[in-house]
């Protein structure tokens, strides 16, 4: 219970709904309690253009409408779609818009996010910006009159910068209500953070992350209140056709029925670490939400039911004793992706986000001493003796 205290409610019968919405048996001839692998590409209509609801598998398919319809539950929202990954969401998103329409984004985020602005939307006459959103006076300075999308994402990746969704929202609104606010809430799942009830306009994932849990799905998830964006983004996703197959919402919308209890062992786990790496005097600072040090500790309680297992730490030394520390884990793999039941951990500055100019990520701080880690569902005591063991070998090249 101490855990969570101080932090936002947790949302009525997420659980109940995780497991039971989007499930129903009476779906089926076959009464499944488990909805099937609808495989079909095709379906058989009763006569020319009249059909039961499906036509063909990218239009729609029935294992994905289950999927979709559990998620928007999760998010507190009226729809939600799949695409075959958090990039083909980011894309879909970005299709609504027009050359000479502008994009505000956060400036911390996901590197192939931050790719994908500045090397193929920008150079297809969009107009992207970056700005510090945790401080609204400069997302504020930074939208303009053809600002049409606001990016936000939050916990950032990596430096788990974490912004207001309320107050931006509010304030992106208040100067335009045609500007539509985007979260993507891959960092922090449905169960830990819902940013339409906090005034976004649209909720996206990578839910190749927590949402799916298994590091074995690639997919992509958005999700909506307005009919109109809905409309628009169903369009989307069938014109450009970036479609997740239905096995893959198979598992994904598996991986959603223990997304509670994997979350709630994730905030336990990562806490213990964060908190053992803060008194550590082998690392030089620790960036974790769920710590009172941590800037924004404020805002993720008021707007968050708890924090996910992301942890970025930065180790006392030079390149050489990050490397040899990653080098040294044992039950950490050293691995892109993160929200998995495994242990991760990775180099930033040299993975996830080699593809942001190096300029840029000085300036947010990705160091050549940068550590992000996803601490999975291991036994506490056995991820850090892991942490402990590599950061001592780390040590013993400073000797």
């Amino acid at each position: 219970i101490d855990l969570f205290a101080g932090f936002h409610t947790a949302y009525k019968s997420f659980a109940t709904d995780a497991i039971h919405v989007g499930q129903e048996p009476e779906q089926w001839k076959s009464m499944a309690v488990v909805p099937p692998i609808s495989l079909s590409t095709t379906f058989k209509q009763h006569s020319p253009g009249k059909h039961a609801g499906f036509e063909y598998s990218r239009s729609g398919n029935p294992t994905r409408n289950c999927l979709e319809k559990a998620v928007a539950a999760l998010d507190g929202a009226k729809y939600c779609l799949a695409l075959a990954s958090g990039l083909a969401a980011t894309v879909t998103i970005t299709h609504m818009l027009k050359a000479g329409d502008g994009i505000v984004s956060m400036d911390d985020v996901y590197g192939g996010t931050n790719r994908y602005f500045q090397r193929i939307a920008a150079e297809v006459g969009l107009d992207v910006s970056f700005a510090d959103c945790t401080k609204p006076q400069l997302l504020k300075a930074a939208l303009k009159p053809n600002t049409k999308l606001v990016w936000i994402e939050t916990p950032t990746n990596p430096m788990m910068k974490v912004v207001d969704i309320k107050a931006c929202s509010d304030l992106v609104h208040e100067h335009n209500k045609d500007i539509v606010v985007v979260v993507d809430n891959t960092f922090m799942s449905a169960y830990f953070q819902r940013p339409l009830a906090l005034g976004a306009d649209i909720c996206m994932y990578s839910a190749t992350k927590y949402m799916n849990g298994h590091s074995d799905v690639v997919m992509g998830l958005v999700s909506m209140n307005r009919e109109d964006l809905y409309e628009r983004l169903k369009f989307l996703q069938n014109a450009l056709g970036s479609v997740p197959s239905p096995f893959d919402c198979f598992l994904c919308n598996r991986g959603l029925k223990t997304l509670h209890l994997r979350m709630e062992r994730h905030f336990k786990n990562a806490l213990a670490v964060a908190k053992f790496l803060e008194a550590d005097p082998r690392v030089e600072h620790v960036l974790y939400p769920g710590l009172p040090s941590h800037p924004q500790y404020e805002v993720m309680k008021r707007q968050c039911t708890g924090c996910p297992g992301m942890i970025a730490f930065d180790i006392k030394g030079k390149l050489e004793h990050a490397t040899t520390f990653l080098s040294n884990l044992k039950m950490f793999a050293i691995a892109e992706s993160l929200g998995g039941y495994e242990s991760l951990a990775e180099h930033p500055a040299i993975m996830t986000h080699a593809s942001v100019p190096e300029n840029e990520r000085n300036v947010l701080g990705i160091s050549d001493t940068l550590i992000r880690l996803s601490v999975g569902l291991e036994d506490e005591a056995d991820i850090i003796e892991d942490l402990d063991q590599a950061l001592a070998a780390a040590v013993r090249i400073r000797h």
